[in-house]
C-alpha cells in the first residue's frame, strides 16, 4: 500500500522554499517533492503546456500516495490550480499567489513592487488579483524573465543574475515603492540581492501561508516519521544539493523521475538532464 504524503511540486528547485516551510508546520508529515528541472522554468512557457505539464504531475503524485497536493509554483497556481481541481475535486489542492492584499495592507505609501514570472504577471488570475485585493495601491508588477535559470543552476551569485536582479528592480526604485512581493518561489534564495537593490523596500514571501493553510487541511495531522523523497525530472543532484547547503537537509530520498519525453501538442521538448 502507498503510504500517505504531501505531494508538493514546482517548476524546479525553487519550490524548496515552501517546502521548507511545510516542514516546519507538519514535522511529522512525509514529503513527496517534484521539481520540474526537465522543463523549467514555467515561467517563460505558454498557459497550454503549463496547465499539460502540472496536470501530469499531479496525477503522479497522487499516485504516489499523495492526501494533499500543494502548487509550489507561481505560473502553475496561474495557469493550472483550477484544471487540477477540477480533475481531482475530491483531493485538497493548495496553490501559491502573489500576497497582494497584505502586500498593499503592508504599504505605507500605497505604492507596491511585485517580481514575479512572466507567465504570472500575464495571466488573467494575477490581473484578477490585483482588481481584488489592491486596495487601492498603485502595483508595479514586473516580468523577470531569465532569473530562474540562473537559481536553477545553482549560479547564485553570478554576474549576469546580479544584472538582471538590477534591471528588475530599477522600475520599482523609480515607481517609489515601500513594499515589493517576491512573486516566484525561486526568489527568496536569492533574497540577498533583491534587498541590495532596493534598500529600504520591506521584501514579502508567501511560503509561510501556504505552509499554515496545508497544516488546516492536511487530513492526517498525528500520521508518519516525516520522510523526505526529492525528485526531479532532471538530474537530481542540484536539488539535493540546494537542500542540503540552503536549507541545512539530511536523510532524504533523491530519484530521477521521467513522466514523458514530450508534453503533447505543446512541440516543447526537456532541458537534456546534467
Amino acid at each position: 500500500m502507498t503510504p500517505s504524503c504531501i505531494g508538493v511540486f514546482d517548476s524546479g528547485v525553487g519550490g524548496l522554499t515552501v517546502a521548507d516551510a511545510l516542514r516546519r508546520a507538519l514535522p511529522n508529515a512525509p514529503l513527496h517533492y517534484f521539481a520540474d528541472s526537465a522543463f523549467a522554468p514555467y515561467g517563460e512557457k505558454g498557459a497550454d503546456f503549463i496547465r499539460t505539464r502540472s496536470l501530469q504531475i499531479a496525477g503522479y503524485l497522487r499516485e504516489q500516495g499523495a492526501q494533499l497536493l500543494v502548487i509550489a509554483c507561481n505560473s502553475a497556481t496561474a495557469h493550472a490550480a483550477d484544471a487540477i481541481r477540477s480533475e481531482h475535486p475530491d483531493w485538497p489542492v493548495v496553490g501559491i499567489e502573489p500576497g497582494v492584499k497584505p502586500a498593499a495592507l503592508a504599504s505605507r505609501n500605497g505604492r507596491v513592487g511585485v517580481l514575479a514570472t512572466t507567465a504570472t504577471v500575464n495571466s488573467e488570475r494575477f490581473r484578477q488579483l490585483i482588481e481584488r485585493h489592491a486596495q487601492g495601491a498603485f502595483v508595479e508588477a514586473v516580468g523577470c524573465s531569465g532569473v530562474v535559470a540562473f537559481i536553477e543552476a545553482g549560479e547564485l551569485q553570478h554576474p549576469e543574475l546580479r544584472a538582471l536582479v538590477a534591471r528588475y528592480c530599477a522600475p520599482l526604485r523609480k515607481a517609489g515603492v515601500d513594499t515589493a512581493l517576491l512573486g516566484c518561489t525561486h526568489y527568496p534564495l536569492i533574497r540577498s540581492l533583491w534587498q541590495a537593490e532596493l534598500p529600504g523596500v520591506q521584501l514579502l514571501q508567501i511560503e509561510a501561508a501556504v505552509a499554515k493553510q496545508a497544516a488546516r487541511l492536511w487530513p492526517e495531522p498525528n500520521w508518519g516519521a516525516g520522510g523526505v523523497v526529492l525528485a526531479s525530472s532532471a538530474n537530481p543532484e542540484p536539488l539535493g544539493r540546494l537542500a542540503r547547503t540552503a536549507l541545512g537537509w539530511e536523510g532524504f530520498e533523491l530519484r530521477r523521475i521521467d513522466l514523458a519525453p514530450l508534453v503533447p501538442g505543446t512541440g516543447i521538448e526537456p532541458v537534456r538532464p546534467c
